[in-house]
């Protein structure tokens, strides 16, 4: 265990990181979208679901299931803007 923390130092100290920010970025974004499209899958499920009930319930499952699509649209204008 102790050689796992010598050698995070190092490479912490060292300055060179382990993944450039471009990279990091990446990861990031693709484990939003991830989240996003597992979120997505139960809201639709639900929302549908709803609608199938009552159908004034539409466009509250409609905003409902394009909700969590604005989490990865504001990732996606962040990492432009940032990257810059």
């Amino acid at each position: 265990m102790m050689e796992t923390l010598e050698l995070a130092s190092v490479v912490l100290q060292d300055g060179s990181g382990g993944i450039s920010g471009q990279a990091a970025a990446a990861i990031a974004v693709g484990l939003g979208a991830l989240g996003t499209g597992y979120a997505q899958s139960r809201i639709g499920a639900a929302a549908v679901g709803a609608v199938a009930e009552d159908d004034d319930m539409f466009v509250p499952g409609l905003i409902f299931t394009a909700l969590p699509e604005t989490l990865i649209i504001i990732a996606f204008v962040t990492i432009f803007l940032v990257g810059n």
